[in-house]
């Protein structure tokens, strides 16, 4: 197998550019997501699912919420295809129009009092849509940050669209806490949660202009110059020679998965309908853990460079394994800063599987068919991971009463990563080259 020339290296001014692109769209992409899934637990039960009662409602909006997750991996596929056949720039640009524009048509939607079950079913397919530009966005984003990084430095460098998540989710949960605290339930509820959906065209006209001046990774380029390099059909070949890369990337992807959303999602569910306590409240701890990890996961990112991604995974994946039994017990003190500590250290240690985790994923794969296999192993994950996390938790509540079962879910999974993470090859520091010159 022939190996991909080294490009030569970028200039400090074009990879910021290229970093901010990536950050900023992905920033972007997350806040629109994200929104979806804390309007599904404070505000989509009651006016699109007002016929149930309070938890089965929750259970339908999350439904919903994860119908999102089942789009992602056709995202992924078709995104992966082409991203892997004419390049990673021109796909971000489609992914990041179809998420504003999904979004914006969200904020626009009519409730199910006015509208009937053409709500609920018009919220399903826009929730579709906005899957499946996510699923195009991840592979995309982090691979033009990765493929621009030099091999030293390539877990900071590939981490920094990592942060776009929380990022996206600090924001999300900002603006709905903004208008949360300057409007009475009733105004909130019959018009105020449309605004962060609308913002989204603003937003998203942002990120266009900062990713479009961007160029194609000098890494594709060079392999787009051997056109008998380009596979026709990239997840194919990705599944042929690589299955191996693809079941450690899944197996990453598990842990940090599950307990992301039953920290960022069900929590808000548990704490609000379950602990009795405050919307604010809610949606402050959920700020606060963003603000956190959006500091925490840059360094997370550097440490892999420096130490090893497997020892960083495995630390977060295993230190949050042993949170999940902590995080329900401090949620259900009431005590502010208790709730406020536990989503804090529930998402450090997130981050600490977040921040490495494209450069780890990445660097599984070659260039051939790099998108498209990085992008298969994140996103088919997430259609038996956390699309389903907050729908499992609140079964298990119903079920039980008892937010012990939630924690060994959590826990359980969170030891699927850390065998995933110690299972796998140590990847830091190798250039794309090298990593090329494996495939068999």
């Amino acid at each position: 197998m022939s190996t991909t020339a080294a490009p030569p290296a970028a200039s400090p001014a074009t990879l910021r550019k290229v970093i901010f692109g990536a950050l900023i769209g992905t920033t972007i992409e997350w806040y629109d997501f994200f929104l979806y899934g804390t309007a599904a637990a404070l505000v989509f039960n009651k006016l699109f699912f007002p016929k149930s009662d309070p938890l089965t409602g929750t259970m339908l909006a999350f439904a919903t919420y994860a119908l999102g997750f089942a789009a992602r991996p056709l995202g992924g596929i078709v995104f992966g295809h082409f991203g892997d056949r004419i390049g990673r720039k021109r796909l971000l640009m489609v992914s990041l129009v179809l998420m504003g524009a999904s979004s914006a048509a969200i904020g626009l939607l009519p409730t199910y009092a006015s509208a009937g079950a053409a709500a609920p079913i018009a919220l399903t397919l826009l929730r579709l849509i906005q899957g499946f530009a996510v699923g195009g966005e991840w592979g995309g984003a982090v691979l033009m940050a990765a493929e621009y990084g030099d091999a030293r430095r390539r877990g900071m460098w590939a981490g920094w669209p990592q942060v776009g998540v929380p990022a996206g989710n600090l924001i999300a949960a900002g603006v709905l806490a903004i208008m949360a605290a300057v409007q009475t339930d009733h105004d909130f509820l019959a018009w105020g949660w449309r605004v962060p959906f609308l913002l989204s065209v603003v937003l998203v006209a942002i990120g266009w202009w900062v990713r479009i001046s961007l160029e194609e990774t000098p890494v594709f380029q060079a392999l787009e110059r051997r056109e008998d390099t380009i596979p026709k059909a990239p997840l194919i070949e990705a599944l042929r020679r690589r299955p191996g890369g693809i079941a450690i990337g899944a197996g990453l992807r598990v842990g940090e998965n599950i307990c992301f959303y039953v920290i960022t999602a069900f929590s808000l569910t548990y704490i609000t309908d379950v602990g009795h306590l405050s919307r604010t409240l809610a949606l402050n701890a959920l700020l606060a853990g963003a603000a956190v990890e959006v500091a925490a996961m840059p360094f997370f990112s550097w440490l892999s460079d420096r130490i090893g991604r497997r020892p960083v995974y495995a630390l977060g994946a295993g230190g949050m394994a042993l949170w999940a039994f902590a995080f329900f017990r401090m949620l259900d003190t009431g005590a502010t800063p208790l709730v406020l500590l536990a989503v804090i250290v529930g998402l450090v240690c997130h981050g600490a599987m977040y921040g490495p985790q494209a450069a780890f994923i990445a660097e599984l794969f070659p260039t051939r068919f790099r998108y498209s296999g990085a992008s298969f192993a994140y996103q088919a994950t997430s259609v038996v991971a956390g699309s389903l996390a907050p729908i499992i938790a609140v079964a298990l509540w119903k079920q039980t009463h008892s937010s012990l079962p939630i924690s060994i879910y959590v826990a359980a999974a969170c030891t699927v990563s850390v065998i995933a993470a110690l299972m796998a090859r140590e990847t830091k520091g190798k250039s794309w080259a090298e990593i090329d010159a494996e495939t068999p």
